[in-house]
């Protein structure tokens, strides 16, 4: 799992410049939690665009912790972009108190509050002719833990395929405070949510598992010789089977020879 964190950094850089160049945009605009991976995204798309190029918003609701700001903004003004902090908490509770219920449970609103978020970052993005970056790790999209259409949408995924524990060691190679390193990851949709508490597992330990499992396509025998335990693996698998259909676009009906997002994915079809 360990990283050249230079030639990545490069990549990446490299990877959001190209992006959106290539279809005639120079601009990006980032939903800034406070957070490790938002800020690592800031990062390299300042560094890809220049600051001048990417926008911020910050999107609190009124139960969001006060540091979730506040780091928000320590990294807009370390990066000396243009960020604006958006209030969702009644435009979420207009859409809760629709629903005539007396109360959403924890995980239904706060899929609302992500929608919400993403709804402001592509009106931003409308707005200002700009790309909505994506912030998801790779640990987060294995695990589904994420929003499908809220949290998870974007343009372009720099970061997607960094595990959470190499966007920890990119994160210190760009200098990124250690404040924001090493506070307890969370979506930070509910009070005292954080995310291995609802997992129930720490990253190091998924992380490691995941590698092993995805990247180095390790059997289920060998994993179990390794040390790990069956009934973990049996979570981390059905969390993994279980949310395939966040990492695909909508699936597609194939009739024809040419069926969009199967054989037909990328710009340069266009000239075959």
């Amino acid at each position: 799992m360990n990283l050249n964190y230079d030639h990545t950094e490069k990549i990446l850089t490299d990877f959001i410049k190209n992006e959106t160049h290539r279809i005639g945009i120079k601009k990006a605009v980032i939903g800034l939690s406070g957070g490790i991976d938002s800020a690592l995204s800031a990062y390299l798309a300042v560094k890809a665009l220049g600051n001048k190029n990417v926008n911020f918003l910050l999107m609190p609701y009124k139960t969001s912790s006060k540091s979730s700001i506040t780091d928000a903004l320590q990294i807009s003004e370390i990066l000396k972009t243009n960020s604006r902090i958006i209030d969702i908490s009644d435009a979420v509770d207009s859409i809760s108190d629709s629903l005539d219920e007396k109360e959403l449970p924890n995980v239904r609103k706060g899929n609302i509050m992500a929608r919400v978020r993403m709804i402001m970052l592509y009106d931003e993005s409308a707005k200002n002719n700009a790309l909505v970056i994506g912030t998801s790790n790779k640990s987060e999209i294995l695990l589904g833990y994420s929003t499908i259409f809220g949290d998870s949408a974007s343009a372009i995924n720099p970061i997607g395929d960094l595990y959470k524990t190499q966007i920890r060691g990119l994160a210190k190679h760009l200098n990124i405070p250690e404040n924001i390193i090493s506070k307890k990851p969370s979506a930070d949709l509910w009070k005292s949510q954080t995310d291995e508490d609802e997992l129930g597992f720490t990253y190091d330990e998924v992380d490691k598992y995941l590698y092993e499992k995805v990247d180095e396509r390790r059997s289920e025998a060998y994993l179990i010789k390794s040390g790990y335990s069956e009934k973990f693996m049996s979570r981390v698998n059905s969390m993994i089977i279980r949310s395939q259909f966040k990492r695909l676009t909508p699936l597609i009906a194939k009739v024809s020879n040419r069926t969009v997002n199967i054989d037909f994915r990328y710009n340069r079809d266009w000239n075959t």
